[in-house]
């Protein structure tokens, strides 16, 4: 009888993104495709770490929410192809609405661990000018008919309206003082420098306008004051909280991140910039998605044998400011905590869907090197439909890491 199979240390080596763009006519990638974009990130990461053969990449997983057109055709082997990758690279597509690029991580990871991969790239996509949420799906009708959710459960801020309902105390002042805040950390991380290290220009064509060079986000707005949010009207609920202010918007771009074994990161000379603690999917009522990321959190945190007080940094995904303001009044956490979404967060950044959740790792890892001090951090999400994801990581800076040991 063979003897058990010997769990393996998973380390995220690097992660870059395409700058985010507004989604339609008048943004910078209305003249992109989305597997370009893709094909951006993967060449950058192989370009930023010379000493990594490309024949070494196991897996490339490239998660997409709307799997169509540019979108389609089993992207992260197609962009493997179009990246330059061997042949001899297998690829595959993977859907977990916002959290496509988290789950691409997770599951390409449990490879690693399990042995089945050394070396994988991992990332999402979303053209959301191209490929509006929704598009094309049919929900089963059975969903209304037989009340197996809300009918608010398929509009995304009808969910956060619902979240605002089920705790009064996050009122709209409080969500649009959050959101100028995310605005306010983002253009001092630009103005420090801190965003534009992992950034890939992109090459655009806009029809009519001719090329272009995309250096830098465009949806951000510094300088954003409560009376412009004030000033914003509510889309989803009449006399409602949630605004184009305090909420993500709707984004173009990719992002993709290197993952390997501790052992093989050691033998192909990559660093570790973080090691992988663990991980947690959870469910919630799919009319307030937004809480998700509670009860994914505390499944993580049982897993790691840690408590919230150990987790140092947090970058949790702002799809809408009542979302994270929830996550932080469960755990007992100050809304303008140091501890929380230090570079901004997606209120100010933007959030293409699927690509997500790689953007919060890499800024994970670079705040990890800037805080050797701090030990754990955490990624987390709310995911449409009623889920939420958790991943927690060890800073391999802090005196006390040991491999995992």
């Amino acid at each position: 009888m063979s003897s058990p199979r010997q769990i393996r240390n998973v380390v995220f080596v690097d992660g870059v993104r395409t700058p985010f763009g507004k989604a339609g006519e008048k943004g910078m990638y209305h003249g992109t495709r989305a597997d370009d974009l893709v094909v951006k990130t993967i060449r950058e990461l192989l370009r930023r770490n010379p000493s990594l053969p490309s024949d070494r990449v196991d897996e490339v997983s490239i998660a997409a929410t709307t799997q169509t057109g540019d979108q389609g055709l089993t992207i992260g082997r197609s962009a493997a192809l179009l990246a330059g990758l061997p042949r001899t690279v297998p690829g595959f597509a993977i859907d977990r609405m916002c959290a496509g690029a988290m789950t691409a991580v997770t599951t390409t990871a449990s490879g690693i661990a399990f042995g089945a991969y050394d070396v994988v790239i991992a990332g999402g996509v979303e053209h959301m000018g191209n490929h509006p949420m929704g598009q094309g799906t049919d929900p089963n009708p059975r969903f209304m008919a037989e009340r197996l959710v809300d009918p608010t459960a398929l509009t995304m801020g009808s969910t956060a309206e619902n979240l605002h309902d089920r705790f009064p105390a996050i009122t709209k002042e409080r969500a649009d003082r959050y959101a100028v805040g995310s605005q306010a950390k983002l253009a001092a991380a630009y103005a420090d420098g801190k965003i534009q290290r992992d950034l890939v220009p992109v090459a655009t064509h806009r029809p009519g306008e001719g090329f272009g060079l995309a250096t830098a986000d465009e949806p951000p707005r510094p300088g954003t004051t409560l009376q412009d949010l004030a000033t914003l009207r509510t889309p989803f609920r009449p006399h409602g909280r949630v605004t184009a202010g305090n909420a993500a918007g709707l984004n173009d771009g990719a992002t993709a991140c290197l993952l390997a074994s501790a052992e093989a990161a050691e033998e192909l000379g990559l660093a570790a910039r973080m090691r992988l603690v663990s991980f947690a999917f959870s469910g919630v009522a799919p009319e307030v998605m937004g809480i998700g990321p509670v009860p994914a959190t505390e499944k993580a945190l049982a897993k790691a044998g840690l408590g919230i007080d150990d987790i140092g940094l947090f970058e949790i995904n702002e799809a809408f400011a009542v979302q994270v303001l929830s996550f932080l009044d469960h755990f007992g956490i100050a809304d303008d905590d140091d501890r929380v979404n230090r570079y901004g967060g997606a209120i100010a950044v933007g959030h293409p869907l699927a690509s997500s959740g790689v953007r919060l790792m890499t800024q994970l890892a670079r705040q990890f090197a800037e805080s050797p001090d701090i030990r754990y951090g955490m990624t987390t999400m709310c995911i449409g439909l009623g889920m939420g994801g958790t991943v927690i990581w060890e800073n391999p800076n802090h005196p006390d890491y040991q491999k995992g040991e």
